[in-house]
């Protein structure tokens, strides 16, 4: 498979951004994962240097996160073809992960005793908006991660993805919070 090379369209982002978007059809063999999280990188890197496109490490870092939950869950629970779609429109990307199984993922109760499953938990607390949706065939799994670091979210300006440092005190999520998991 090639790199994805992000496509444009007028939209309705931030500062006048257009959207940029990918799409990756994910076979069923165990490369899948990494293969979807390379093309994030891949993608988000084209963005930032290509279009200009504000990216901290944090915002890069939180993306192969949930790429890797979402395919994950697809891969394993899912019989058949998976697609990701990636865009992005202004400081947000947004993932999407279709998958042929129709049934959507159920939250279970927090159990800090039970060993894994634990993908929804991790997906919700580091998105901005998550849905789950039945489609004509399938289901489609969406989030939503901000792309830079603000003083909300990290208490630091955003930094191009790979720099070193993180500022003394950043978080990478809000301490204590708790979500449930599938």
């Amino acid at each position: 498979m090639r790199d994805p090379e992000p496509t444009g369209g007028q939209s309705g982002g931030a500062a006048g951004t257009s959207a940029l978007r990918t799409s990756i059809a994910l076979d069923g063999d165990g490369t899948a994962i990494a293969h979807a999280r390379r093309m994030a990188v891949a993608f988000l890197t084209r963005a930032q240097s290509e279009h200009g496109v504000r990216l901290s490490q944090r915002g890069m870092d939180l993306t192969q996160l949930v790429v890797s939950e979402l395919v994950t869950n697809a891969r394993k629970y899912a019989p058949g073809p998976a697609r990701m779609d990636l865009s992005i429109d202004g400081d947000v990307v947004e993932v999407a992960v279709w998958d042929s199984d129709p049934v959507l993922p159920v939250a279970r109760a927090a159990d800090a005793g039970r060993v894994g499953q634990h993908g929804l938990e991790i997906v919700m607390a580091v998105s901005q908006g998550f849905s789950a949706q039945r489609e004509d065939v399938g289901k489609r799994i969406t989030a939503r991660i901000g792309l830079a670091d603000d003083a909300r979210t990290a208490g630091a300006d955003a930094r191009p993805a790979g720099a070193d440092a993180r500022p003394a005190g950043a978080e990478s999520r809000p301490a204590g919070q708790d979500r449930s998991s599938i």
